[in-house]
C-alpha cells in the first residue's frame, strides 16, 4: 500500500519547471503524447491526400480531353447510321436528282465545290459507306479533273481527322499496353512506314477505314501518313472519277431499261423491276490489276532491304 501511495504521489510530484500541467496530466502522459504523434502525422497525411486527389483528377481531365474528339466521332457515326442518312449516298438519289444539282452547281461553282468536300471529308471521317459514290459524283458533277482534285482533298481531309483524333487518344496507351510481339511489330511497320502505307492506300482490298486508323496506333509521323495518303489514293480516285465523268450514259441505259421493264410488267411490276445502279460494277478487273501493280511497285524497297538482310 505504501509503495503503491507512493508511486502515485511520485507522478503527481511538481517539479522545477513542470509546474501546474504536471500535476494535470500525471500518468496520462505516455496517452497525451501518442495522441500528439497521431496528430502530427494526420497533418502529414492530410496534404499528401489532397494531393492525391489533385492527380487523380489531372489524370481524368487529361483522358477526357484526349477521348472526347474520338466519342464525338463514334457518336456522330451512330447517329447517322441510326437515322439511315447513309442511304441518301446512292447512285439512285444521284441519278434522279442531277439535273437540280448541275443546275445549282453552274449558279454556284465554288460553294458546291466547298460542300462536297465537306461532306466527303465528313463521311470519310466518320467512316461511314459511301466513298466510292462520292468519288463518282465527282467525276459526274465537276469533271473528271476537277471532280477528282476535290475527291482527293475531301478524302485526305477526312482521313487525317480520324489519324489525329485516334492518335492522340489512344496511340500512347495502346504503346504502355502493348505485348513484346506488337511493340517489334510497330517497329517494323515504323521502319518502312512510307512503303507500306503507300501499299495499303493503292491496293484497294482494304476497308478505308482501317487504313485511316491503323497507322495511327502503330505510331506513324503524321508526315508519312500525309504523303502517302495523297499520293496512294490519286489513282485511284482519277480512276473512279473518270468513270464518274461518263456516268451519265450508264443512268440513262439503266433507266431506260427500267421503264422498258414496268411497261412489259404492267401494274405491279416494282419489285420484278427494281432500278439499281452498283459502283462496284464500274471496278473491272484490269482496273484492280492496275492498281495492285501500282501497290506491288511501292513495296520493291521493302523486298531489297529483306533480301539484303538475309544476304547478310
Amino acid at each position: 500500500m505504501t509503495n503503491r501511495q507512493g508511486a502515485i504521489d511520485e507522478s503527481f510530484r511538481i517539479t522545477p519547471g513542470d509546474g501546474a500541467s504536471q500535476w494535470r496530466y500525471g500518468p496520462f502522459r505516455p496517452v497525451l503524447a501518442m495522441t500528439n504523434v497521431l496528430a502530427m502525422k494526420s497533418r502529414q497525411e492530410l496534404p499528401l491526400r489532397k494531393e492525391t486527389a489533385q492527380n487523380g483528377t489531372e489524370r481524368a481531365t487529361s483522358w477526357l480531353k484526349r477521348l472526347w474528339p474520338l466519342a464525338l466521332l463514334i457518336a456522330g457515326a451512330a447517329l447517322v447510321l441510326a437515322m439511315g442518312w447513309q442511304k441518301y449516298l446512292s447512285l439512285e438519289t444521284l441519278a434522279e436528282n442531277r439535273e437540280s444539282l448541275r443546275a445549282f452547281i453552274d449558279a454556284n461553282m465554288l460553294l458546291a465545290i466547298l460542300a462536297f468536300v465537306a461532306l466527303y471529308a465528313v463521311t470519310v471521317a466518320l467512316s461511314l459507306p459511301g466513298g466510292a459514290v462520292l468519288t463518282l459524283a465527282g467525276g459526274l458533277l465537276f469533271g473528271w479533273f476537277l471532280g477528282g482534285i476535290a475527291s482527293v482533298i475531301g478524302a485526305t481531309l477526312g482521313a487525317v481527322m480520324v489519324f489525329v483524333i485516334a492518335k492522340s487518344a489512344l496511340s500512347e496507351f495502346l504503346a504502355a499496353k502493348a505485348s513484346p510481339w506488337l511493340d517489334r511489330f510497330r517497329q517494323g511497320f515504323q521502319e518502312d512506314a512510307f512503303n507500306y502505307l503507300l501499299f495499303l492506300r493503292l491496293v484497294p482490298v482494304f476497308p478505308f477505314w482501317l487504313v485511316n486508323l491503323a497507322p495511327a496506333l502503330l505510331g506513324v509521323s503524321f508526315t508519312t501518313y500525309l504523303l502517302t495518303t495523297i499520293l496512294g489514293i490519286i489513282p485511284g480516285t482519277f480512276a473512279y472519277s473518270l468513270a464518274g465523268n461518263g456516268l451519265d450514259s450508264v443512268i440513262e441505259a439503266q433507266q431506260a431499261a427500267h421503264q422498258s421493264c414496268l411497261a412489259k410488267m404492267g401494274a405491279g411490276g416494282q419489285e420484278s423491276c427494281p432500278y439499281t445502279l452498283d459502283p462496284g460494277a464500274l471496278v473491272t478487273p484490269e482496273l484492280i490489276a492496275g492498281l495492285v501493280a501500282l501497290g506491288l511497285v511501292a513495296l520493291v524497297p521493302v523486298l531489297v532491304k529483306w533480301f539484303r538482310r538475309r544476304a547478310v
